[in-house]
């Protein structure tokens, strides 16, 4: 009887001990064949959603049902409302919630900061609305530049009100006052004078602006010609010598002699010309302007040097700027209008250069027009000195090193 039960309980310990080895068996077999199984892809997109998104150049964002981000075009991520695998901004999250919960389609422009770090912003019309079953698209373009240059014109606009309200109300004045002294004939003949000095900055206003106005349009440059370097430069100090003579001032030519570029000969001369009055109207009278010419690097400079007061270094880069002006009562006294900078400016642009300056308070300025040469077959004898100029590292400083 003892041998009976010690083989049962033999058999129910072998028993068990194949019961756990075929549990341990199936659970490691199960293990395996969960890991050979690959988790439930996600439903692909239509292949024509996927061709129009390819061709969008806005930032275009396709969301499932969990607002996951299953596809993102590269402006996307340029534009920071992708980040780290997520739509970035919760203004564009709190449209995307409010598309799944009324089904609309929402519209909206956006100011989002540019970065996560920073005062950046950036201007999106960003449109969210669903392109199926728990998919949603979002399409997000680019407005900032849009904005800005709404706003440059807006600005614009008011300042030009406000230049030509200036000498418009002062000629309203002065003939209020001519009327009243009209027996008076030295008083007629000095407020006339005035008349004729708030008639001719007027004139120059107005021209002014319309001649910016038409360099902003876009293929301001029609006629393209292979233009003589020296020849501008002479028929801009020709044209300026009229304000120098006034205060007894002088115009000094020198550097290199022969260099072309390839350009809008009168648009040129209006730059160097503008860029002389400018010095002229600045410097003190008795002094010297200097136009230096030289080639390096391919591109041609033409550098006027003045004796004025200066510009401080926080108000250089704002020089180019519509109506800036430095010393805005002495801009009133000497009749400068505040464009001409600008129109030197944008001349550059239009010719694929730049304008630079250089200055410090009481040791004058230096304005350099920086143009591309013409190619050097259609400019023989470029480069060569001009033994009777100047030398040209007089009429071209450079910044001294800090």
């Amino acid at each position: 009887m003892e041998g009976l039960n010690g083989l049962v309980v033999l058999l129910a310990g072998a028993l068990g001990l194949v019961t756990g080895i075929g549990a341990t068996l199936a659970f490691r077999f199960s293990e395996r064949v969960q890991r050979t199984v690959p988790p439930r892809p996600e439903p692909e997109l239509d292949e024509g959603l996927v061709r129009v998104l390819a061709v969008l150049r806005s930032a275009a964002v396709v969301l499932d049902d969990e607002d996951r981000v299953v596809r993102a075009s590269p402006p996307a991520f340029l534009l920071g409302v992708v980040r780290d695998g997520a739509v970035a901004h919760a203004a564009v999250r709190d449209l995307i919630a409010d598309v799944r919960r009324t089904g609309l389609i929402r519209d909206e422009e956006l100011e989002l900061p540019r970065g996560p770090l920073g005062r950046g912003t950036v201007m999106l019309q960003v449109r969210v609305a669903q392109v199926g079953p728990g998919r949603l698209l979002v399409l997000a373009e680019d407005r900032t530049q849009a904005r800005r240059l709404e706003a440059i014109r807006r600005d614009f606009v008011v300042n030009v009100s406000h230049e030509l309200k200036t000498p418009v109300g002062a000629l309203s004045l002065l003939a209020e006052t001519v009327q009243d002294a009209a027996d008076d004939p030295a008083t007629v003949r000095r407020f006339a004078g005035r008349m004729i000095g708030e008639a001719q900055r007027l004139s120059d206003l107005v021209h002014e602006i319309l001649e910016l106005s038409r360099l902003q349009v876009a293929g301001a440059l029609n006629d393209l010609v292979v233009v003589d370097v020296d020849a501008v430069v002479a028929e801009s100090v020709d044209r300026a010598r009229t304000g120098a003579t006034a205060k007894q001032m002088t115009f000094t030519v020198g550097g290199e002699t022969g260099a072309r570029v390839t350009g809008d000969p009168t648009m040129l001369v209006q730059a160097v010309r503008n860029l002389l009055d400018n010095a002229v109207r600045y410097s003190p009278a008795g002094t010297s302007v200097g136009v230096g010419v030289r080639t390096r690097d391919g591109l041609v400079e033409i550098a006027v040097v003045d004796q004025g007061v200066g510009i401080s270094a926080e108000e250089q880069d704002r020089v180019f700027e519509r109506f800036y002006r430095v010393d805005p009562a002495r801009s009133r006294e000497t009749g400068g209008t505040g464009l001409g900078l600008s129109i030197v400016k944008h001349v550059a642009a239009d010719h694929g250069g730049d304008v630079q300056v250089w200055s410090q308070p009481g040791r004058g300025s230096t304005f350099t027009l920086r143009l591309p040469a013409a190619a050097p077959e259609s400019a023989p004898g470029a480069g060569t000195a001009d033994p009777a100029g100047t030398d040209p590292s007089t009429l071209i400083p450079t910044a001294p090193e800090a």
